[in-house]
Parts: structure tokens; C-alpha cells; sequence
């Protein structure tokens, strides 16, 4: 399993599409194996959620904000979305979701 987390200055970004890069770790029987940090392609709609399935075979991505479409369009390309998260390290976000005790909140992002 691929997880993406969006950041900017090291931490989760709060807002996907305003993210610097993303970093994108690998999970195999609970452990973290892989950690990767990628350079995004120019945001437009659309754009990320095909080039995270595509490209870089993410299953799921953890956010702290993104919008209803953005949304549909990670589902449409099989990416599972967690939204609400806190501003935190990536591999503390990831551990947090591989042991079940990723705390996520308030979507926080309105379009």
C-alpha cells in the first residue's frame, strides 16, 4: 500500500492543492518500508488524483482539506481519502492510520 500525505515546509500541507511536494509512503504488513518525497505536477483539476494513481500507484492519501470534487475525482481513480487530518510529520500520520488511531476532523476546505 502507497499512502500520499501533501506538505509544505516538512508537514502535512492543510490544503492538498497548495502542497509543495508530496510524500509518498510505502506500508507492507504494517510497517513503513519506503518513504519518497515527489515534486507535483502543475495543480489543475484533475491532474492529481490521476497522476498519484498512474504514476505513482497510491492507494490512499491523507489531507487536511480538499474539496467535494477533488474528492470524486481520488475515488474515480481508486484513492481512498482521509480528510481532516493535523498539520503533523507524514510518518506520524501514516503510523497513526496503520494502527488505527488517526485522529481526522472538520473537512477543511469549503469548494
Amino acid at each position: 500500500m502507497k499512502i500520499a500525505i501533501p506538505t509544505a515546509e516538512g508537514k502535512l500541507a492543510m490544503h492538498f492543492g497548495h502542497c509543495e511536494k508530496f510524500v509518498i509512503i510505502e506500508v507492507e504488513d504494517g510497517k513503513i518500508v519506503t518513504t519518497i518525497e515527489a515534486t507535483p505536477p502543475p495543480h489543475e483539476p484533475g491532474v492529481l488524483p490521476k497522476w498519484l494513481h498512474e504514476e505513482q500507484n497510491v492507494n490512499a492519501i491523507i489531507a487536511g482539506g480538499m474539496g467535494q470534487r477533488a474528492q470524486q475525482l481520488f475515488a474515480a481513480n481508486e484513492i481512498e481519502v482521509l480528510v481532516g487530518a493535523s498539520a503533523l510529520e507524514p510518518e506520524t500520520l501514516v503510523k497513526a492510520y496503520i494502527d488505527g488511531s488517526l485522529v481526522t476532523g472538520d473537512n477543511i476546505c469549503d469548494h
